[in-house]
């Protein structure tokens, strides 16, 4: 199904719905980086958003469980952002797009 055709199943939305469900995933983004990363909350709010964004990208499944978070808990923003460089391949393939995103986020972790 390419994008512009419409499916019964799944009809099509508005521009305001799709920013309420955009809106929604993000909260919900944001209160998952908050629980598995609670150091966060005192951070600067680029280091919150670096892994939010990561979070939304992954999910918060991925977060519980990675190296990444065990990195942000210690406030190894270094190491954490090594950690994010690694999340870059989508069907065991190296994908830019993937790249460029996990080097955005690095970057913002870097930021004191």
């Amino acid at each position: 199904n390419s994008l512009g055709q419409y499916n019964p199943k799944h009809p099509p939305i508005t521009e305001g719905e799709a920013e309420a469900y955009l809106a929604q995933d993000l909260k919900t983004a944001l209160a998952a980086t908050l629980r598995f990363c609670p150091v966060l909350a005192t951070e600067p709010e680029g280091r919150l958003a670096a892994i939010v964004d990561f979070t939304f990208n992954l999910g918060a499944g991925r977060l519980q469980t990675s190296t990444l978070r065990r990195r942000v808990n210690q406030r190894d923003w270094t190491a954490a952002a090594a950690e994010l460089r690694r999340w870059v391949y989508g069907g065991g393939k190296l994908l830019p797009g993937l790249v460029a995103r996990r080097e955005a986020e690095a970057a913002l972790l870097q930021i004191a």
